[in-house]
């Protein structure tokens, strides 16, 4: 999405000339997408950014993932999920394809005290979309410090140099794509710009709020040898990570501008389309990336027409497979399935799926849903990661034939 922003000191032209006050030049790096073919921005180093002293595996967290087989839908409880506290090291896969995968994790923090930074991080595969459940913080990037709170999208473009620093226990839903992720395209105008009829506009975005520049102490926060950076990347098609030590730190950055760079965006911003009868998910969408899309079910009034059914009509998913994360309020549609907040429940392409029986009845005469979700649909298969086997509940595929 083309919407420039600029921060820090930058030269008057591109690729020319840029000097601290002692005369020094510093050092431009163009990061862009695709190849010189699209959205790019220019950063100004005070360190070369391409130097690095060392390099060595990172052993990345369990990736392995086993398909749906028996095919069946299921319930994933993430509120019963353990996992470590760090926002990067400990995120445990719950679901996953060939495009993206989803993971969980719960960082420590409170009001008193914040959590421990996350070790630099950058992902070379795709870009991250971040959902956070709960909890507040910070995100430092090679762009600068995005603030972050519950109901944010934190979207980090791929190859973003970040580190993640809680305020508060953060839950935090990650949803790592292996392509860019990207406003619809058919919000956008020819140019970029949201059109009136997307359900949020430019100001519900929120950029880096100022350049990140590393002092000292956080040049020399590795040791003498230099700056490690957790760098994960794909090799031989499998997900894997390489640990690179840099001879200067990567927040060295005195400006920018550009249109590539992080940004979040609330669900509180985003602007619930509404209809006659019941609307389908594409009216919900807020992203999409290579195969998959990111859609939010928020509060919102429902059908208007005198005989509408305000929950949805089953549908079988004949191209996708639906991923539902329940994130606030009461879901209508899926009373007495067991599902709560923190539940997601997959519905596999090949079956066909929708509200428990009693809940259709239940719902006629509504004007008004309180509800939050967040929904991945993908367009191949997906597989559960070893998070997602660990928090099964194993009644939910038999749950439309009890109620």
């Amino acid at each position: 999405m083309a919407y420039y922003r600029r921060l820090g000191t930058v030269p008057p032209k591109r690729h020319t000339q840029h000097r601290d006050p002692a005369g020094n030049l510093y050092y431009e790096e163009l990061m862009g997408e695709e190849g010189f073919s699209s959205d790019s921005s220019l950063l100004y180093h005070r360190g070369v950014p391409s130097a690095i002293t060392a390099s060595a595996v990172w052993e990345l967290p369990d990736q392995v993932r086993v398909p749906n087989h028996p095919l069946k839908p299921r319930h994933l409880k993430l509120h019963e999920l353990a996992t470590g506290t760090d926002p990067v090291l400990d995120r445990r896969v719950v679901l996953g394809n060939g495009d993206v995968r989803i993971s969980y994790v719960v960082t420590s923090g409170s009001d008193e005290a914040a959590s421990d930074p996350s070790p630099l991080y950058r992902n070379a595969i795709g870009d991250e979309c971040v959902y956070v459940e709960s909890g507040e913080g910070v995100v430092e990037t090679v762009f600068g410090v995005l603030s972050y709170r519950a109901g944010d999208y934190v979207v980090i473009p791929r190859a973003t140099t970040h580190r993640w620093v809680p305020r508060t226990v953060s839950r935090l839903y990650a949803i790592e794509a292996n392509s860019h992720i990207a406003p619809p395209k058919r919000y956008l105008s020819r140019f970029g710009q949201l059109l009136e009829h997307a359900p949020y506009c430019e100001r519900d975005l929120h950029g880096p709020e100022d350049v990140h520049l590393a002092d000292e102490s956080e040049g020399s926060e590795q040791g003498e040898e230099g700056v490690e950076v957790l760098v994960k990347h794909r090799a031989q098609g499998q997900v894997v990570g390489t640990r690179l030590t840099y001879a200067t730190h990567p927040f060295d950055v005195v400006g920018w501008d550009g249109c590539l760079y992080p940004y979040t965006l609330n669900i509180e911003d985003y602007m619930p389309i509404t209809g006659k009868v019941h609307q389908p998910p594409p009216v919900h969408q807020v992203f999409e990336g290579h195969h998959f899309v990111i859609c939010n079910f928020l509060p919102r009034k429902v059908d208007y027409h005198p005989l509408a059914i305000p929950v949805p009509y089953y549908h079988s998913n004949v191209d996708s497979d639906e991923v539902m994360f329940y994130v606030g309020g009461d879901y209508e549609a899926r009373k007495g399935s067991g599902i709560g907040l923190g539940s997601i429940s997959w519905h596999p392409g090949g079956h066909a799926h929708g509200p428990q029986p009693s809940a259709i009845e239940a719902s006629l005469g509504a004007e008004a849903f309180e509800e939050s979700a967040v929904m991945v649909d993908t367009f191949a298969p997906l597989e559960l990661g070893e998070g997602g086997l660990s928090c099964e509940d194993p009644a939910y595929a038999w749950t439309w034939a009890r109620s």
